[in-house]
């Protein structure tokens, strides 16, 4: 086999709540991690050497800034391999809290393991995962997930109810450091919709939705959205245009809406769509 063609979901945080500070400079959260179908294409192809990435579909680095060039960079050094012409093609948003360079990598590491024979567990490419960025565990394995410490120490749950989200994603991105950084010099007095982690895994169990929706939260949104009001008022936007809940994805700043049946989400979206451009229809998982 000389090419393989490897798809890189997306990912929302069904809750997503900060304990505390970490010795390391990170945060040790709590969060429910959960896939989308919205996804990455990346292609692989053998070469006699070295590593080339090429973007389609969005303007972004393809040295050694690139998740992906680390991830075969850290295969290539840790087990050897030839070389590798990687091909990426760019759906899901970027700089948006969806996950998406920390799935592409995750897609690289799975891509080559399988296209150069190197035998590695899907534990192994987990472990291997946590050195390219706390997320990209989680895009190895996919499917629902606890994440505790960074969000890389995983326990695998069952599949929530599908739920169909309309993603809006505004002009501008957002520093995850930056909204970090605020969290600790000037940490929120309180979270109107706080993430309720407990409810979530009761959620699951049941196969309960409205329960699901009923405990998302992210105690990161009042940060954001003091930094940046807009993304309060595309909450906002999306349960005027009929969204049951809307929580935003990671450290921002896309909104997930959530809608009773795919036809509503795609009403819904039609309606904020004339606004932000970047408004997108999926499902979970």
């Amino acid at each position: 086999m000389d090419a393989l063609k490897v798809r890189a979901y997306g990912k929302i945080n069904l809750t997503l709540k900060v304990l505390d500070r970490r010795p390391d400079g990170y945060h040790n959260l709590s969060t429910i991690f959960q896939s989308i179908a919205l996804q990455d294409t990346l292609e692989l192809n053998r070469e006699a050497e070295g590593i080339a990435i090429e973007v389609k579909g969005a303007s972004l680095p393809t040295g050694k800034d690139n998740l992906i060039y680390r991830a075969a960079a850290l295969l290539k050094r840790r087990y050897g391999f030839s070389g590798i012409r990687i091909i990426l093609t760019k759906k899901i948003p970027i700089a948006a809290g969806l996950g998406g360079g920390s799935s592409d990598a995750a897609a690289a590491l799975v891509g080559i393991n399988y296209l150069f024979n190197l035998g590695l567990t899907p534990g192994q490419l987990v472990r291997l995962g946590a050195e390219v960025g706390a997320d990209v565990p989680f895009c190895v394995l996919g499917g629902t997930a606890l994440g505790r410490g960074r969000g890389d120490e995983l326990s695998l749950l069952p599949s929530p109810p599908r739920l169909w989200l309309v993603l809006v994603k505004p002009s501008f991105g957002v520093s995850t450091a930056a909204v970090y950084r605020h969290w600790d010099t000037d940490p929120p007095e309180e979270n109107p919709e706080p993430p309720n982690e407990g409810r979530i895994l009761e959620a699951i169990k049941a196969g309960d939705r409205k329960l699901l929706i009923d405990a998302l939260g992210n105690d990161l949104e009042t940060i954001t959205c003091r930094l940046y009001p807009e993304v309060k008022d595309i909450k906002l936007k999306l349960m005027e245009a009929g969204a049951e809940r809307a929580v935003m994805c990671g450290s921002g700043p896309t909104v997930f809406g959530v809608a009773p049946d795919k036809e509503t989400a795609q009403q819904i979206a039609a309606r904020l769509r004339r606004i932000y451009p970047q408004t997108i229809v999926t499902c979970t998982l």
